[in-house]
């Protein structure tokens, strides 16, 4: 049996009250109720990454994550880096190395190496590979992403 709750959150530094059913979870609030559809369901196991955000600074799959987990917590989801409307130095580093292919599962690895970056300013290719585990891609042979990282690492201070 599933209640409701309500659930406060602050994403992408806007809060959050979101009533919502005890099971769902918050990859589907952010995207059914929040609207940020940037975040995507792939396999809706944990296995893919491709619904990776920030929550309290931590990189998890939303997929896994309870939305009543998310109470107080603050998240960053990809609409979230953007900054005044222009792609973070992340994003167009991914541009700008060919690390977007068909592009779903983009978001999940920029934000796994948001995390990283931000834990890590200047990681090894081995720490960034790590990083990047859990996040599936069927289009690139994962070099061109490692490289955006790298790329964007440079420009961190």
């Amino acid at each position: 049996m599933t209640s409701e709750v309500r659930v406060i959150m602050k994403v992408n530094g806007t809060e959050y009250h979101v009533t919502t059913q005890t099971s769902r979870t918050l990859a589907e609030v952010l995207r059914d109720d929040l609207g940020l559809l940037g975040t995507k369901i792939g396999c809706n196991k944990g296995e893919c990454g491709a619904c990776t955000v920030i929550m309290n600074g931590r990189s998890v799959t939303s997929c896994l994550v309870l939305a009543v987990q998310a109470e107080g917590a603050t998240i960053t989801t990809i609409e979230g880096l953007a900054e005044g409307g222009k792609p973070s130095p992340l994003e167009q580093a991914f541009v700008e190395e060919g690390a977007v292919q068909c592009g779903f599962c983009t978001p999940g690895m920029v934000m796994s190496a948001e995390a990283l970056l931000a834990l890590n300013p200047h990681p090894s290719e081995a720490e960034i590979e790590t990083a990047l585990e859990g996040n599936l891609c069927r289009c690139t042979g994962y070099r061109k992403i490692v490289a955006a990282v790298q790329k964007a690492s440079q420009s961190r201070e």
